[in-house]
C-alpha cells in the first residue's frame, strides 16, 4: 500500500510538470519574444535582441512555480562575392553569407515545488524573401537536466526505501521545430516543441514507468493595425495543445502609443485575465504583466506577474538594407 502511496505522489508531481511545461515557452508577453514560442522567428526582424524575463505565478502561494530565462537572436549579415585564388592562372568567386539566416539561444530555470528543470536551446533559422513577404524556418535543439528533491515528499513513513533509491536529476535532450510567415504588418506561424518525446527515467529500477514527455504544438497569428494618428492597435491569438488535444487560447489586444509606450490585454481560456504595460527607452524595452487567474487557485493567490526586458541593436538602414521592410 505504501508503494502506491509513494508512485501515485509522483504521478501527480509528473503530470504536474506535463502541465507547466507549457509554460516555459508560452508567457503571458509572447508577442514582445516570438522567439521563445517559434524557433523560426529567429533574426526574422534583421535586429540582434537579447531578452530577460522573470515569472512568478501564484504570489502567496509557497513553492509556486516560477521560470527566469535569457534569450538573444541574431541575423547574419549578407555579403557579397568575393575573389578567391585557387591557382595562380585561375580564380573564382566564393558567395558568403547571403543574409538569410538567422542565429538563437535560450537558456532557462523552472522550479515548480519540487520538482525543477534547468535546460538550453540553440537555433538555427533560415529566411527566404516571397514577393513582399517572408517565409522563415527554424530548428532547435535543447537539453536540459530534470531535478526532483525526493526530500521534500512527504510519505507515511520515515524512510521509504522506493523514495530513497530515485533519481533526482537526469539529462534529456529534445528538439523544436518552427514555420514563421511574415506579410507587415501581418504575421502567422505555427511551431512544435518535445519532438523527441524523451522519456523521463525516474527510477532506477523497474520500480517506475518511463514518462514519456508529450509534444506541444503552438499556432500564433497577429495583425498591427496603423491608426495614423500615433497609435497602433495589434489583436492577436496564440493556440497551444498537446497531442491529446488539451487546447488552451491566449486572445490579446495590444493598443500602442508611437510604439514608445504600450498597454493591452489578455484571456487565456479558463485560466487567467491578463493585463499587459510597457515602455521602450532608447533601445531598451521594459514590460510588465499580471495575471488575474479565474480558477480556484484565486483563493489563495495574489495573481501571478511577469517582467520582461529586451535590448535591440542594428536598427539603422546601413546595418539592414538587405531586409525589404526597413
Amino acid at each position: 500500500m505504501m508503494k502506491k502511496i509513494v508512485i501515485l505522489s509522483i504521478v501527480v508531481l509528473l503530470n504536474t510538470l506535463t502541465v507547466f511545461g507549457q509554460h516555459d515557452f508560452s508567457y503571458s508577453q509572447y508577442m514582445s519574444n516570438k522567439f521563445l514560442v517559434n524557433p523560426a522567428f529567429a533574426g526574422s526582424e534583421g535586429f540582434t535582441s537579447i531578452d530577460l524575463s522573470a515569472r512568478q505565478q501564484w504570489l502567496g502561494f509557497d513553492n509556486a512555480p516560477s521560470t527566469q530565462s535569457i534569450s538573444g537572436q541574431t541575423r547574419i549579415l549578407k555579403t557579397s562575392y568575393v575573389a578567391k585564388a585557387r591557382s595562380v592562372r585561375k580564380r573564382i568567386k566564393k558567395r558568403r553569407p547571403s543574409g538569410r539566416v538567422g542565429l538563437g539561444a535560450y537558456v532557462y530555470n523552472d522550479q515548480n515545488g519540487p520538482i525543477g528543470k534547468t535546460g538550453a536551446e540553440l537555433t538555427y533559422a533560415y529566411h527566404m524573401f516571397i514577393n513582399d513577404g517572408q517565409l522563415s524556418l527554424g530548428l532547435s535543439l535543447s537539453a536540459y537536466q530534470f531535478r526532483v528533491k525526493t526530500g521534500d515528499l512527504t510519505t507515511a513513513d520515515d524512510f521509504d526505501p522506493l523514495v530513497s533509491q530515485a533519481r533526482e536529476s537526469m539529462f534529456i535532450p529534445d528538439g523544436s521545430f518552427g514555420i514563421f510567415y511574415s506579410y507587415q504588418p501581418f504575421y502567422v506561424g505555427v511551431s512544435a516543441k518535445n519532438l523527441f518525446q524523451a522519456a523521463l527515467k525516474f527510477g532506477q529500477d523497474n520500480s517506475f514507468a518511463d514518462y514519456q514527455q508529450s509534444r506541444n504544438y503552438y499556432f500564433m497569428t497577429g495583425y498591427r493595425y496603423d491608426m495614423e494618428n500615433d497609435f497602433e492597435i495589434e489583436p492577436s491569438i496564440l493556440l497551444k495543445t498537446t497531442e491529446a488535444f488539451n487546447l488552451q487560447a491566449d486572445i490579446s489586444l495590444l493598443g500602442y502609443y508611437k510604439r514608445d509606450y504600450w498597454l493591452g490585454f489578455s484571456y487565456r481560456t479558463g485560466n487567467a485575465f491578463v493585463t499587459m504595460i510597457g515602455i521602450r527607452v532608447d533601445k531598451i524595452n521594459i514590460g510588465y504583466a499580471f495575471d488575474y487567474s479565474l480558477n480556484d487557485i484565486q483563493r489563495i493567490s495574489y495573481g501571478s506577474h511577469e517582467i520582461v526586458v529586451g535590448l535591440k541593436f542594428g536598427d539603422n538602414a546601413r546595418r539592414y538594407r538587405w531586409l525589404n521592410r526597413f
